[in-house]
This record gives structure tokens, sequence and C-alpha cells, in this order.
């Protein structure tokens, strides 16, 4: 394996104007804002982007290696584009896994010809050239981190998709959790100065987007390293000053304890900032959360959830929960079960527990079966879809603005303030409504995720009615 800790160009690679690109990003939208960075600087580079990998000389797989059925989906990918690999053509792995695993990939994948960790994506260009030269040699491999990523100042840390764009605000993570790989791959976390998110949002702004996500491992320890305290509020603050024509601005991956009541506060002052959080709890029984190296004060999260819908009644509240996690007893697993029933989450998401290698968790006993898991996953799931169902029954009747992201067949599909792009529900409208839309829509029907509705013509919701 020749591994390369500092990539150079060569003269003699091919000539930058005649290769091409294929990108395929998988796993979550911090994965897809990286794959959008590799391939602007490959475009500044002279590079051309095809969505056709037959067509491409340089094959990019942005992977996932966070947990195993990632991993799996992400060789799967790899396989299948080494398959049909033509000659001349050059496979490079990318992300996640390629910063976790490198020697596993390559083993697993021999037609590999190169990869690139996660922290290095701003390198692709040098890397794609040495890649793409005559008289190479073997892999190339560069994924050892020296040290926390640096914020490129001249790459948008942002991915468009239709009139929803994500920015990450932040890479890595410092929290001590027993079951995560991330601190393993990304390291510890690094936020990007706020001058440079606030000049990614109006670009964003002057693009039309309707909808700004921001995103990180961990968005509510924003700033911190920078010495700012209270920085997400801060930040949403200037962001709601900075691009005032962004009707919907979204947060994501709030962290347990750290949901302030400034943060509340700014939430719930701006109509910009839309009343939903993401907060993974992943459990509810304090001996689990203790053991996950989780905050364990389940009244904290009472007293907070409380707050926030005392400011803001009509948030929606997802939550994220692992069940099976070493030693999860029935009485344990049952306690998160009457929690979730009395909280009433609007969006819970249920993963069932895998050793991850090198973390604290997994030099502890797999001791729950793989049935035992998928049965309390499909228990929890099954309770929250009847939750789900009564929270969508009762918008029947109401008059939500909805962001339309498809339409075809006399139909268009969108999304309330109340559902993120991907993993939440959406609306089903009955008339072909162009892309991008943001329309008063009334509700007229429900499923347990999904609403469906018509448009209401002589309604404009003023976003104060959420």
């Amino acid at each position: 394996m020749k591994t390369q800790n500092k990539p150079s160009v060569s003269v003699r690679a091919r000539p930058r104007s005649s290769a091409s690109y294929y990108i395929l990003s998988l796993g979550c939208a911090k994965n897809t804002v990286d794959s959008q960075g590799m391939a602007t600087l490959l475009a500044r580079a002279g590079y051309r982007a095809t969505d056709h990998p037959r067509r491409a000389d340089l094959l990019i797989v942005n992977t996932c290696g966070f947990i195993e059925p990632a991993r799996a989906e992400s060789l799967a990918a790899l396989r299948e584009l080494a398959a049909a690999k033509r000659p001349g053509q050059v496979l490079l792995v990318a992300g996640c896994w390629s910063q976790r695993d490198p020697q596993a990939i390559l083993e697993a994948v021999p037609e590999v010809d190169g990869l690139l960790g996660t922290r290095h994506w701003r390198e692709i260009v040098a890397v794609a050239h040495q890649l793409l030269h005559p008289d190479r040699q073997g892999p190339i491999v560069h994924v050892f981190p020296t040290s926390p990523e640096d914020d490129a100042p001249d790459v948008p840390r942002v991915a468009i998709q239709g009139a929803s764009a994500y920015i990450k605000i932040a890479d890595g993570c410092s929290r001590p959790c027993a079951f995560c790989a991330i601190p393993l791959i990304k390291g510890p976390a690094v936020s990007r100065p706020p001058e440079r998110i606030l000049e990614d949002a109006a670009l964003l702004a002057a693009q039309g987007v309707k909808e700004i996500i921001l995103i990180a491992q961990d968005t509510t320890t924003y700033g911190r390293d920078l010495g700012l305290e209270d920085g997400l509020a801060t930040l949403l603050e200037q962001l709601v000053e900075r691009v005032p024509q962004v009707p919907w601005i979204r947060v994501m991956y709030a962290f347990p304890g750290a949901v302030t009541p400034r943060l509340i506060e700014v939430m719930a002052r701006y109509p910009q900032v839309l009343p939903y959080l993401d907060i993974p709890l992943q459990h509810a029984h304090p001996a689990v959360l203790r053991r996950m190296r989780r905050p364990a004060d389940m009244n904290w999260v009472r007293q907070t959830v409380a707050a926030m819908r005392e400011r803001m009644p009509e948030i929606a509240i997802r939550t994220t929960f692992i069940v099976g996690f070493p030693g999860e007893t029935e009485e344990e697993f049952a306690a998160l079960l009457d929690f979730v029933e009395e909280i009433a989450f609007d969006r819970v998401g249920v993963f069932t527990y895998s050793h991850e290698v090198g973390t604290p968790a997994a030099a502890l006993p797999d001791d729950v079966p793989p049935e035992v898991k998928e049965e309390r996953r499909a228990r929890l799931m099954e309770l929250q879809q009847g939750i789900s169902l009564a929270k969508n029954r009762a918008l029947v009747g109401r008059t939500l603005d909805v962001l339309i992201e498809g339409q075809g067949d006399g139909l268009s599909v969108g999304r309330t303030y109340r559902d993120a792009p991907e993993i939440d529900g959406l609306v089903l409208i009955e008339e072909e409504i162009p892309m991008g839309e943001l329309i008063p829509v009334r509700i007229t029907g429900a499923l347990e995720y999904d609403l469906y509705g018509t448009r209401s013509r002589n309604l404009v919701l003023d976003h104060n009615d959420y």
C-alpha cells in the first residue's frame, strides 16, 4: 500500500480539461456537503461532472462508516462500480469509512485505486491528479489526519437540494458517547467562523433558496471552541439579520442538556427560525443512559420540552432512540416506552444497537439477542405510529405552508415546517405545482407520517402563525 500524507500535483498528470468525474454520496447530509465541496474544487480545476459512471474518468464514492448497515451500503456501491470499471477509469473512496478502515476497503474491493479520508476532502484535486497519472503504481491512500480539519475559506460548505440547502456549521464531535464512532472518524468538534457561515447563507439566499438547514454532529456545541457563549443562538440571530428573505431556517442535531433558555427564546422570537428541533435522546432510562455515557437527567428533558412547548406551542420535536444497548433489560425498555408515550414526540427514529469497533461500548457484552432488539424496535415504532397518527389527524382542517419538492401526474409533494428533508413526512397535494414554491395548503387527510391537502389560493400565511 502506498501512503501519501501530502499529495503533490504531477505535471505529467492527465490534462485537467480532458478528465471527467462522477460522485456518489452516501450517508447523511454532512457527507453531501463534503461531496459538494469536492465537486466545487474539481470544477474549478477544470474537471467535468457527469451523472453517468461509465462516462467518468474518476469515480468517487463518498462513504458512510458510522454503523454496519451504512458500511454494507457503501461496500455494495463500491463493488458495483468496481465490477463495471472500464480501462482507464479510477475508483476513489472518500468519506467516513475510508477514514475509519482503509485496509478493510482495499481487501474487500481490490479494484479501488485510492482512498481519501474525511478530513482531507479539500485535497481532492491533488489526489485526482495523482490517480490519473499514467505512471501511477498501486493505490493512493491519504487518510491519516495530522490536525483537526480547518475550514476551507474559499469553498461554500453547503449542499443544495431543490429549494432547500444544508450549511455545515461545524465538524467533528467532542462528546464521549460510548456507542459512537464519530469522534474516532471525525476528531474533535471544530466550529466554522460565523462570518463564513453567514457568507454561505447569503450565497444561498441570492440563489433563491427557501430553506436553510444548519447541520453538524452537534449544533448546540457550535462556537464553544471559538470562545462563544450560546453560539448557536447568536448565529441564528445573525442569520435572521443577514438573510431576511429566506423564509425557513431549520436546526438539526441538538444535544440533550445543551438546549439553553436563550436558544429557546431566539427560536420563539424569530418567525424565520422554524419551531422544529431534532434532539437525539438515545434512551430514557437513566441507567442505560449512564452506560451510554449520555446525559441521564430525564427531569431536564421534561422541563426543556415543556419550556419549548410553552414558548412555541406549534413546535415539532424529533428524537432518536437506540434499543438493545448492552445490558438493556425489559424493565429499562418499558421505561422508554412509558417515556415516549408521556412526552408524545412528533417524530421518532429507532435504531437497534450494534457494536462499533474502537468505541467504549464495544468492550461490553452484546447481550441482547438480535431478535429481541428487532422486537423492541417494532414495539417502539408501533407506539410512535399511533402518536404520529393522532398528531397528524389534529392537523386536518388547518392550513400550513408547504414547500413543494416534486410534481407529476396531476399531483405534487412537499413538506411543512414539521418535516425535515428525507427523514420526516410529506404532504401530497392534488395539483401540479412548480417545485420550489412555498404555498399555503389546507390539510384534508392524515396517515401515520404523511398528510393530504389542497392548495388554499386565497390565503397567504404569515410565518408568525407558527
